[in-house]
């Protein structure tokens, strides 16, 4: 299942500047997604993170995994119109420097639930190179 921007939207309740997800190119509601985030030259936080050598800076990149695992957890019938907090977030590694003009492969597994709240597995590649991964732990509610 392909969703693009405005599919993604219908789902999430993340809305722009804070939406870092472009396209979701496999799901399994509940279970598994993988999407892409392309790092544009203009986004506005390369004007300050940093002027002379633009970095997306790692929670931007940890956001991104998190709204993949939203759009995984709010797929499902049942949690329509919910939302996904973050519970924790544990286990964070970044391994590359993410620049503009990257596009962002993001992969997300969960991979525990009880109730409103679940843990998974996220990870960011660049180039087929491991970027980042970190563990998330997310709590779903009615708002």
């Amino acid at each position: 299942m392909d969703l693009d921007k405005e599919q993604i939207k219908q789902i999430i309740p993340h809305r722009n500047p804070f939406l870092f997800l472009d396209k979701v190119s496999s799901l399994e509601p509940g279970k598994t997604a993988q999407g892409e985030w392309k790092l544009h030259e203009d986004f506005e936080v390369f004007k300050g993170h940093f002027p002379d050598y633009p970095v997306l800076p790692g929670v931007l990149a940890v956001e991104s995994m998190a709204q993949l695992g939203a759009v995984v957890m709010l797929s499902l019938p049942e949690n329509k119109g919910k939302t996904v907090l973050f519970a924790g977030i544990n286990s964070v590694r970044f391994k590359k420097e993410l620049k503009p003009g990257d596009t962002l492969k993001l992969e997300g597994e969960v991979t525990k639930i009880k109730g409103p709240i679940g843990k998974a597995k996220a990870s960011t590649y660049v180039n087929g190179e491991l970027a980042v991964e970190a563990d998330l732990l997310f709590a779903i509610k009615k708002v």
